[in-house]
């Protein structure tokens, strides 16, 4: 895998984008935001799969075309949305496409949505190791993609991390504190790709910055698996209600001007990460946070 791991890391550069943004834009305005944060120097764009999010390949392609250099990732597809066969033709499709500019970053999801589907919510790691079996034995009639298939998989505790290592060519962590990329990388190893999302707030006063981030921080911090893991850093019970402590907040949000929120990419860099991708949560809305990532690019891009 070790130089299917590189062009990874080619492909994505140190720095990306990470938005929900592009929910409330139509197809045209994705295709210009897309181009002009391209044009800002991003390494790599990615998109959710949320309960009311454009399907995910679909919005793959959409970027891919609209846009000639930056890779475009799924933070993530979901297994519980689509049978495995049907993620193997898709990744294969895309990858056939456009190479080496598509990573897919796949996840178990949420006990909320699993349950909402019909799927019963247990074993997951398990119920992933099973989901990549029948992916990787699924039938194909058409040529192999060139570049194969970048896989990397959501993963936060350790049993899925190593997972990543294993059966993907990384992983892809969110909502993490510094402390977490550290683990991380130490539970990883060396050679696969860590992508870690950083969500930043661009405000300097405190109160409104730390306001903003638990409006954010709030409905994960309800979530078992960001609860668990958070849990698993030394952030307890007590610091996980109402949006979590200011040392939760400060730990897993950037907040500040531009100088501060590329102060936290360098920290996960340094501890480990291959790329950092940063989600703006100052409002959803593209016309706030895309100027944002403007803004930060010229002081993370040559990080």
């Amino acid at each position: 895998m070790g130089r299917d791991q590189e062009a990874v890391r080619t492909a994505i550069g140190s720095i990306g984008a990470w938005t929900f943004a592009f929910d409330s834009r139509s197809v045209g305005q994705i295709g210009d935001d897309a181009r002009a944060l391209e044009s800002s120097g991003y390494g790599a764009l990615w998109v959710p799969e949320g309960s009311s999010s454009r399907d995910v390949f679909a919005h793959l392609s959409v970027l891919a075309a609209a846009t000639s250099r930056v890779t475009v990732c799924s933070g993530i597809a979901n297994i519980t949305a689509r049978a495995p066969e049907v993620m193997a033709g898709g990744a294969r499709t895309l990858a056939d496409a456009w190479g080496d500019r598509i990573v897919l970053g796949i996840g178990i999801g949420h006990e909320y949505s699993t349950e909402a589907r019909g799927i019963v919510w247990d074993r997951p790691l398990a119920r992933m190791r099973a989901y990549l079996d029948r992916m990787d034995e699924a039938p194909w009639t058409a040529p192999e993609p060139a570049a194969g298939v970048h896989r990397l998989l959501a993963a936060l505790g350790d049993g899925m991390l190593r997972l990543s290592a294993d059966r993907a060519l990384g992983a892809h962590t969110y909502f993490v504190p510094v402390e977490h990329t550290r683990h991380a990388r130490e539970v990883l190893g060396p050679d696969p790709v860590l992508a870690v999302e950083l969500t930043a707030v661009l405000e300097t006063d405190a109160v409104r910055a730390r306001s903003v981030a638990r409006g954010w921080t709030a409905g994960y911090l309800e979530l078992p698996n960001y609860a668990k893991n958070l849990d698993r850093m030394g952030f307890g019970a007590a610091e996980r209600v109402d949006g979590g402590s200011d040392r939760l907040v400060d730990a897993t949000v950037a907040w500040g001007d531009e100088g501060a929120i590329a102060a936290r990419v360098l920290e996960h860099l340094a501890a480990g990460a291959d790329h950092v991708c940063v989600q703006f949560v100052n409002g959803d809305d593209a016309d706030v946070c895309l100027p944002a990532y403007q803004s930060l690019a010229p002081l993370v891009l040559d990080a």
